[in-house]
């Protein structure tokens, strides 16, 4: 592998497309179910800790931003554009970075769809005194706290996913992909280690 790889551009990660995909329609889904099945503002069962309850928000996760809807369509598509972008920027695609722009690409595509067609995103998840939700916000949350994990947490890891964003330079063994570990660089392909002692990996091997 060098640096001139081509990158696999993401319509072509199967991967990726069929897990927003999959996130897409279990949003599309469940939002059709409750709309079909509850009166707005009813819910099911009518108490208890965890209901379904058929709301209307007119802003973005959680109910913030609220009556905001046409600003909202033109932010979700300048964050679908920004994810991917980040998918591009990386040097290898690992499965964690995967999983976590297919969550947010099937959460932002399946609200933007409701903000287009009907000028609002439909909410039904009720758990406690949390804002209601929907499978879309859940799936954005968990997406962003897997890419934040992994930009601050992961590049320092020793693991496939391990340093996604702090490859540094190519093994002089195997010419694979080098990450960033505690005391210098790990080929991700052959597994040969060199310690911080020059500027580059190849200054020593061990």
């Amino acid at each position: 592998m060098s640096a001139d790889t081509p990158r696999i551009p993401i319509y072509k990660d199967f991967v990726l497309i069929q897990l927003a995909f999959l996130v897409f329609l279990i949003d599309q889904f469940s939002k059709f179910l409750v709309r079909d099945q509850l009166r707005f503002r009813e819910s099911f069962p009518e108490d208890g800790f965890f209901r379904f309850t058929h709301t209307h928000n007119t802003g973005s996760a959680f109910g913030i931003f609220q009556d905001q809807n046409t600003a909202l369509i033109f932010v979700s598509i300048i964050g679908i554009g920004i994810l991917v972008l980040i998918y591009r920027s990386q040097i290898r695609t690992t499965g964690l970075l995967r999983l976590s722009l297919g969550l947010q690409i099937g959460g932002a595509t399946g609200n933007l769809l409701d903000r287009l067609l009907l000028q609002h995103v439909t909410d039904f998840v009720d758990v406690g005194t949390w804002p209601v939700f929907n499978v879309a916000d859940a799936s954005i949350i968990t997406g962003l706290v897997i890419l934040g994990w992994i930009f601050l947490v992961g590049e320092s890891g020793d693991g496939e996913d391990a340093g996604l964003s702090g490859g540094y330079g190519w093994c002089p063994i195997c010419d694979g992909e080098m990450r960033t570990v505690m005391d210098g660089w790990r080929c991700s392909t052959c597994g040969v280690k060199e310690r911080m002692v020059g500027e580059r990996p190849g200054d020593r091997a061990i």
